[in-house]
């Protein structure tokens, strides 16, 4: 999955559709290193065959530096934490590219620009500033590669705020509305005379889900088993509101030490209770949520209104949820779908 980037110089940087244009540009700059070869002077240009010979092969060796870096050096070594052995490996590296450097000046000594025969000073300089440019350049690729990712994490942290902003927003404005509010709130007015007890449990229910809402759920991570009391008072509130619904939840494993991203399961919730309408029977929602190995295992199965349109299910907010899990978990989730004329069931497996 590739991120969203909208500054068009960071997207350059990262985005895998850039990324024959990003080897394109590097040989461009390679290139613009390497012309200089054909002029004796700045005025003068020398476009013998041997000169062509010393430019390519002057080419060839500046690639080898960028590429056996970033394909060899840098994952094995640096991408791994590897920092010592990735420094001595570097400094090897660039002794036997010095080496080799210094066989292409001798076959191609057309290059050279002094024709004396330099002093023992002036050839450990050379060898010295040679080396250190060769450990520079080398280094710089692996400054552009380490700076890729930071980019990368910041703007996935900035997309998974975003979207997880846009979950909770959708879920207040579909489900605890102005509407929603105002059924239970009646219902509970209504049952103080007739049953003050049921009254004052719709009430306390209605504030600990509120009280979700406005205050754990924008937390980073929540603890699984506060997750599914807030799917039990919702569909408890709902129950209330409505004849003939009925509603399971089956839990297992140790739900009180996993912490998982808020509102992850509520959208699918929401989604089997609006579409669960049936006039020849009793609705239900049936829940199963609980710690395998490695995994949680999230299932919603609920029963389908005849009236519902089949392409209408999954409803407003789970392409929200699906864009959530791909930033939060990546490729280590599976999301599946089954339905029959009587039902509909969801089945969500996230690895731990």
């Amino acid at each position: 999955m590739e991120l969203t980037v909208d500054n068009k110089g960071f997207a350059f940087l990262i985005a895998d559709r850039y990324r024959v244009l990003r080897n394109i540009s590097l040989q461009v700059i390679i290139l613009l290193i390497t012309i200089g070869i054909f002029f004796d002077a700045p005025d003068t240009l020398n476009l013998s065959f041997n000169r062509f010979c010393g430019w390519l092969a002057y080419y060839l060796f500046m690639n080898m530096l960028v590429y056996v870096n970033v394909y060899l050096l840098f994952p094995h070594f640096l991408a791994k934490d590897k920092i010592i052995q990735y420094v001595i490996v570097v400094v090897l590296f660039a002794v036997v590219a010095l080496f080799i450097l210094m066989i292409l000046q001798d076959l191609f000594y057309d290059i050279a620009v002094s024709r004396n025969e330099p002093s023992p000073i002036a050839i450990f300089l050379s060898l010295a500033s040679s080396l250190l440019a060769i450990i520079l350049f080398i280094t710089g690729t692996s400054a552009l590669l380490l700076f890729r990712p930071l980019i990368q994490s910041n703007i996935k942290e900035r997309e998974l705020q975003k979207a997880t902003t846009e979950s909770e927003l959708k879920f207040l404005k579909s489900q605890i509305n102005p509407h929603f509010l105002f059924n239970t709130i009646n219902n509970a007015n209504i049952l103080i005379d007739e049953d003050p007890e049921m009254a004052a449990h719709i009430l306390t229910k209605l504030n600990d889900l509120l009280h979700y809402q406005f205050t754990d759920s924008v937390r980073d991570k929540v603890c699984l088993a506060d997750d599914i009391s807030l799917l039990t008072d919702y569909l408890e509130l709902e129950k209330v509101r409505r004849d003939r619904f009925e509603f399971n939840i089956e839990t297992w494993g140790d739900t009180k030490n996993v912490f998982i991203a808020p509102l992850l399961f509520i959208p699918f919730v929401e989604n089997a209770v609006k579409h669960n309408l049936n006039s020849n029977g009793i609705s239900y929602v049936n829940i199963s949520l609980g710690i395998g190995e490695q995994s949680l295992v999230f299932i919603c199965e609920n029963s389908k209104s005849m009236r519902v349109n089949p392409t209408q299910m999954g409803g407003i907010g789970l392409s929200n949820i699906v864009r959530r899990l791909q930033l939060l978990y990546e490729d280590r989730y599976s999301l599946e779908k089954e339905e029959t004329e009587e039902n509909y069931k969801v089945k969500l497996t996230v690895m731990l």
